[in-house]
């Protein structure tokens, strides 16, 4: 079976190799055809399921080996990768290592720290951290304060950012951007009255709102249910321009008229901002598309996408995948090949689990052309891994366009790169051809799938055992 070069260094650990010189000496032969690079560190670290000490062995293997700096962003991969899976006793010890070696931590460093303990939903150690910041070598400035509000308002707890907000208030000198962070975690939950108690004192210390703060006001407003005050809202700014109507603040009308199902008055604040001259974002568009797909209005999805492809802008790799998988729930796969191909035209990067999405649904309705044009582009263009599950599509979809030949020989091909399909894709290929009146081959076909689950048993029971190979 193939392995991706993250999952063979991974898999050294699965081996239960014992002592850490033997460890060094697996990674680094297994490395040797191999590129490490600090990308490649990131993915072994951030996905798989390695513990903490797993983790920090090949950490400390790859800087040894000259593979990544150990500088401040390279320790802060690692403590980001423990944090989300809670080793925090690992993280301590390596914040201990970080200050043997003369490394200041950064204000990334903090954000790591204070955002796995709040996800984790150990605040009170976060808050303790934060009072403690002269020992961890980080001083009580305004970017720490910010990291700390946006942490606990990104995690819903605005309450406790809003009474340390006042704790600091004589110790650091605010700025309009600290009073918009505290806004923005009230705004989501549509609290009205703290919005409007926290700008008021916002006024008080002499800071003017800016296109920000009434964005937040706005979108407090219609989440509370109060559509009609936002809308008078935007109507006195724009009347009195109070400030610079930006594409802030009609996002956030847009929002709220998508949130009530409203997509006609959401498309009239949109040409609206059209007509005064203000650029759309990215976010403008992902709304205004992603309500389209589940009014079910695709071809005005699609004529919206165009609009943003022609505009420079390029979705990330995950909404496009949301895109796709919003137009594969139903129908025909026609218009979620039209968004992909837009897409890899304008130079998007496809995530293998867009492509097994599109294989998926094409494989269900027979596009046996599509399927391999896909597939092709897949393997070749994108370099994306194929795994079993990709196989199974395009056995599936061969199956069911009669093409029981060209399935046998994907079947064939599966099997030799070790992955073996489900029993019911194999039994489905194996009963097409009985009745098909091709009992040698599908005779021949059993003796090869029946040694491909022999391996396949052989192969769980060696990683059970904690054999990799």
């Amino acid at each position: 079976m193939l392995l991706s070069p993250e999952d063979k260094l991974r898999g050294i650990f699965i081996q239960k190799l014992n002592g850490k010189s033997e460890i060094k000496r697996a990674l680094t032969a297994a490395a040797v055809d191999i590129e490490v690079t600090t990308d490649l560190v990131s993915k072994v670290l951030n996905r798989g399921s390695l513990d903490g000490g797993s983790m920090v062995a090949f950490f400390k293997w790859a800087i040894e080996q000259g593979k990544v700096f150990g500088n401040v962003d390279s320790y802060n991969i690692v403590l980001k990768g423990l944090g989300r899976r809670k080793f925090f006793d690992y993280m301590i010890n390596l914040f201990g290592e970080m200050k043997e070696k003369g490394l200041n931590p950064n204000h990334e460093t903090l954000f790591i720290f204070m955002d796995s303990y709040v996800k984790a939903n150990r605040v009170s150690k976060a808050l303790h951290m934060f009072k403690k910041l002269e020992e961890f070598g980080m001083e009580y400035d305004l970017e720490s304060l910010k990291v700390m509000l946006r942490c606990l308002c990104n995690r819903s707890h605005v309450a406790t950012a809003s009474s340390w907000l006042h704790k600091m208030k004589e110790k650091v000198q605010f700025d309009c951007e600290t009073y918009n962070i505290l806004l923005c975690g009230f705004s989501k939950f549509g609290k009205v009255d703290e919005i409007k108690r926290v700008l008021k004192e916002m006024v008080e210390d002499g800071f003017d709102p800016d296109s920000l703060t009434f964005s937040y006001l706005l979108e407090g407003l219609g989440r509370a249910g109060r559509i009609n005050d936002a809308i008078d809202m935007f109507m006195k700014l724009k009347e009195k321009k109070r400030c610079v109507l930006n594409v802030n603040l009609f996002n956030s009308m847009i929002f709220n008229f998508i949130s009530i199902g409203d997509i006609d008055e959401c498309l009239k604040y949109y040409n609206l901002m059209l007509n005064d001259n203000c650029e759309p974002n990215m976010n403008t568009y992902i709304s205004i598309i992603s309500a389209f797909l589940k009014s079910r209005r695709v071809s005005d999805a699609i004529e919206m996408f165009d609009e943003m492809i022609g505009r420079g802008m390029r979705p990330t790799t995950g909404t496009i995948t949301l895109f796709i998988e919003f137009l594969c729930s139903y129908g025909p796969p026609h218009a979620a090949m039209m968004i992909y191909k837009k897409a890899k035209d304008a130079g998007c990067v496809i995530s293998v689990n867009c492509y097994k999405i599109l294989l998926m649904r094409l494989s269900r309705f027979g596009k046996c052309g599509m399927l391999l044009q896909v597939w092709d582009e897949m393997e070749e263009e994108s370099g994306c891994f194929c795994d079993v599950e990709v196989y199974e599509y395009i056995i599936n979809g061969l199956c069911n366009n009669g093409q029981l030949e060209n399935a046998v020989i994907v079947m064939e091909e599966c099997l030799k790169k070790g992955f073996c399909p489900s029993r019911l894709i194999s039994a489905k290929l194996s009963n097409k051809l009985i009745a098909s009146k091709k009992v040698e081959m599908a005779y021949k076909l059993f003796l090869k799938m029946k040694k491909g689950r022999h391996d396949e048993n052989a192969q769980k029971y060696w990683r059970a055992k904690g054999w990799h190979f």
